[in-house]
């Protein structure tokens, strides 16, 4: 099976559990991540926000009771039902269309900033997914990536991976009784993804501009913000 198939089909199985397993394992501390996220963002009143990899909603609603008009976007339609269902129950707005990263269904600048929180390493080529994002946000725009990090201070370094390695699995599929190897899956793919320096190489590599990164949490989550370049102005030709 396609990766990409494989993580949607691992998705889909833990989707009426996702919300509960993630702020109990994370300690609730997700909250504060994307809270972080909507200010980094420097969201301004009726923007346009895109939120790839969109999952139950949480960033989506996030940004729309911040004053934005927010689309969230994902591949996994079982994890954008239950994102309908919460927006719904919470009086937002946002609205939902299933769609891939690496081809989304919007037109070239569409939107005046682009998020992904914990998704961007679940896209089978991320630079791929971020050049799309550059492609439907505006010139002058924004990139907001939230994502698991690795911290550098010894203890807790060690602290972090005990937990995230032999607990978390543990306890994420005995919450959402996953059979699928999901809470496997998450603290692998943490590990082989690139981080700090590295991720905002693969910005660049995006064709994304002033890449900078906020460390959370003692490094257990960065959040990264970059700019769409805007468009070289073509001289006028001269007249003959």
């Amino acid at each position: 099976m396609p990766e990409g198939s494989r993580v949607r089909q691992m998705f889909a199985g833990i989707a009426s559990r996702y919300d509960r397993a993630n702020h109990l394992l994370s300690l609730g501390i997700d909250r504060g991540w994307r809270r972080a996220a909507v200010s980094i963002a420097e969201l301004r009143p009726g923007e346009n926000v895109l939120d790839c990899c969109a999952g139950t909603g949480d960033l989506s609603i996030a940004f729309a009771a911040a004053g934005g008009d927010v689309v969230g976007s994902d591949f996994c339609p079982e994890m954008l039902a239950h994102a309908v269902t919460k927006s719904a129950r919470r009086d937002s707005d946002t609205r939902y269309v299933a769609g891939d990263a690496q081809s989304l269904p919007f037109a070239d600048d569409s939107f005046d900033l682009a998020t992904v929180a914990f998704g961007i390493r679940n896209v089978e080529d991320p630079v791929a997914g971020m050049r799309e994002m550059r492609r439907v946000v505006k010139p002058g725009g924004r990139i907001v990536v939230l994502e698991f990090c690795r911290p550098k201070v010894p203890l807790l370094r060690s602290a972090y991976l005990l937990y995230f390695r032999r607990i978390l699995p543990r306890l994420g599929s005995w919450i959402t009784g996953d059979r699928d190897g999901a809470y496997d899956y998450l603290p692998n793919s943490v590990m082989a993804f690139p981080e700090r320096d590295e991720f905002m190489e693969l910005m660049r590599d995006a064709g994304l501009e002033e890449p900078r990164m906020r460390v959370l949490t003692g490094g257990i989550a960065a959040l990264y913000r970059a700019e769409v370049p805007q468009r070289a102005e073509v001289p006028e030709r001269a007249a003959l």
